[in-house]
């Protein structure tokens, strides 16, 4: 008598997983979970030397997508969901947040400052097991911080990592409001922290006032680079500022222009000043061209 073969189990299929931590941290990872998971479900996940939770924050193709602009790789082989989040591992989580303020940032600037370094201690967290402490400051130059790594690893019993961020980077972490009256682009939205230049203000004919034009974090704001694209197309179709041109009234000299609602200011030699549309002022000068 034959032996019954034993029914295969079903696997469910892969999925790519973004998983969001404090600070605005975001990491990649597949799931093989069933049933499938779902955005804002709290799951825990492998960690360096452990584990840690975080939330869904996107799914498949969107996370592959993040991923790829973020200019990441999925690790290989890549990092797993171990499992979803219990109620019981979440009240951890907020466990271990709450502590973090008074006795771990706290405990650490007192170090710091015993034992000299200038530093800012910026922001510190918890891996959800335990198993590793990361604290993440800024400094305007280099920082020897080995000492102060072997007094916090005996204080706080567990794997200490000092990770030094810049100032663009603590305003993510800490997020806040920007001028704007919005949470900052770069806590709740931008997917990397692009380099803005002054050059950006410049091509938009922005006030160069640092108060205007600097975020939260003392640096050019993100926001700069939003419409500078734009801006340097539609500069294009017009006549650049000082430009002497020849139209139906002779010579003369193009002082502003409004690309967005495509209007150019004319001064003539006389100083008399008149205002065209982007239209009005192509078809003078192509009858001027014409006569020529």
């Amino acid at each position: 008598m034959t032996e019954p073969v034993p029914l295969a189990v079903a696997v469910p299929p892969p999925q790519v997983v973004e998983v969001l931590f404090k600070g605005k941290r975001r990491e990649y990872f597949h799931a093989r979970i069933e049933p499938p998971l779902h955005r804002g479900e709290y799951v825990v996940v492998e960690a360096e030397r452990g584990m840690d939770l975080g939330v869904v924050t996107a799914l498949d193709r969107l996370a592959e997508s993040k991923c790829e602009r973020c200019g990441r790789e999925l690790s290989e082989p890549p990092k797993r969901v171990l499992r979803r989040g219990a109620p019981a591992d979440v009240e951890r989580a907020l466990a271990l947040r709450r502590e973090e303020e008074p006795a771990v940032r706290g405990k650490t600037r007192e170090l710091a400052e015993q034992h000299g370094l200038s530093m800012k201690i910026t922001d510190a967290e918890w891996q959800w097991d335990r198993n590793k402490l990361t604290l993440y400051f800024t400094a305007e130059k280099r920082v020897d911080f080995r000492e102060l790594v072997r007094q916090l690893a005996s204080t706080f019993h567990t794997r200490i990592e000092l990770r030094q961020i810049g100032v663009r980077d603590e305003a993510r972490r800490l997020d806040g409001v920007g001028r704007c009256g919005r949470e900052l682009c770069s806590s709740n939205w931008l997917p990397e922290l692009k380099p803005v230049t002054l050059q950006l203000a410049k091509d938009q004919n922005l006030s160069l006032n640092p108060s205007q034009i600097s975020g939260p974090c003392g640096r050019l704001m993100c926001c700069l680079r939003y419409e500078h694209e734009h801006y340097v197309q539609a500069r294009k179709r017009v006549p650049r500022l000082g430009k002497v041109v020849q139209t139906s009234r002779g010579e003369e000299t193009v002082v502003t222009h409004d690309i967005f609602n495509e209007r150019i200011s004319l001064k003539s030699a006389e100083g008399e000043i008149r205002v065209l549309s982007l239209e009005e002022l192509n078809r003078e000068l192509e009858a001027a061209r014409l006569k020529t």
